[in-house]
């Protein structure tokens, strides 16, 4: 087996992935198997879990647990961490539950507190909960690779609700600071214009709000981004799996867009 392979070869580690039953939280579930990892998934809804897992049992084998958790009921997210070092060493966190798009799209005189509060106490708080639970794992055995997927209105002014991904980028810059002594690697993923099972949701919604249609605003992301194609859930998948996998132990507290070019700021 080549170096290259080995290096990415995540056989007998086990990972959990929060959000795991649709989109790119399924492709990530989908890549980590194909690449030999027990992946436990989580989300509210049991029977999208169990669908999921059939279905990429059958494709790949492997093992697939369904687990469902909500990560803003901390007991859940640490009886999720539990069930998962059951199975064996918990090596790879991949935080991904949270509302597409978020809650908050709205102009500050309708923008509702109370959603607003939603999204930071499901993707912020739900990571930050996820983190706490299974860094004791990762601290015991000296190694862990978590990512969290962000979000690119986190690099925009396009959402309230990005302040939600501003806020993901700070904590893992703070985490990758205390838990690499340990082993463990922190980093964040900004995923673009992907396509997902709720990807024409976000093309209706911003050409009712353009009075355009959802054919033209799709027209337009495509237009505007450099490989002038949306992306595949396969291909973030790709990068959480080099983020997750040995060859990237170097890296650590980053923020990396994954979205062909979308975003023009030079982040320095």
């Amino acid at each position: 087996m080549s170096p290259l392979i080995t290096e990415h070869d995540l056989t007998g580690q086990v990972a959990i992935v929060t959000g795991g039953g649709l989109g790119i939280g399924k492709a990530v579930t989908r890549a980590l198997v194909g690449r030999g990892a027990q992946v436990v998934i989580a989300a509210r809804r049991l029977p999208v879990l169990e669908q999921t897992a059939k279905e990429i049992t059958a494709e790949l084998g492997g093992e697939v647990i369904p687990v469902v958790a909500d990560t803003t009921d901390t007991g859940a997210i640490t009886a999720l961490a539990a069930a998962a070092a059951a199975i064996g060493p918990v090596s790879i966190l991949v935080n991904g539950a949270a509302a597409p798009a978020g809650l908050v799209r709205n102009d500050i005189a309708q923008a509702d507190p109370e959603a607003l509060l939603a999204d930071l106490n499901t993707k912020v708080v739900g990571y930050f909960r996820c983190i706490k639970a299974v860094a004791p794992y990762m601290r015991e055995q000296r190694y862990g690779r978590i990512v969290n997927i962000g979000g690119l209105t986190g690099r925009s002014s396009h959402a309230l609700s990005g302040m939600r991904n501003v806020a993901i980028v700070h904590m893992t810059k703070v985490l990758s600071d205390q838990l690499g002594p340990d082993g463990i690697t922190v980093n964040t993923l900004h995923p673009g214009v992907v396509e997902t099972e709720h990807i024409h949701e976000l093309y209706a919604r911003n050409a009712a709000a353009q009075g355009t249609t959802a054919e033209q605003v799709e027209r337009d992301f495509i237009e505007r981004t450099p490989i002038r194609r949306v992306l595949t859930a396969g291909e973030v998948a790709a990068a959480v799996c080099f983020f997750a996998g040995p060859a990237a132990g170097g890296i650590t507290g980053e923020s990396l867009g994954v979205d062909g070019g979308l975003t023009r700021g030079v982040f320095l």
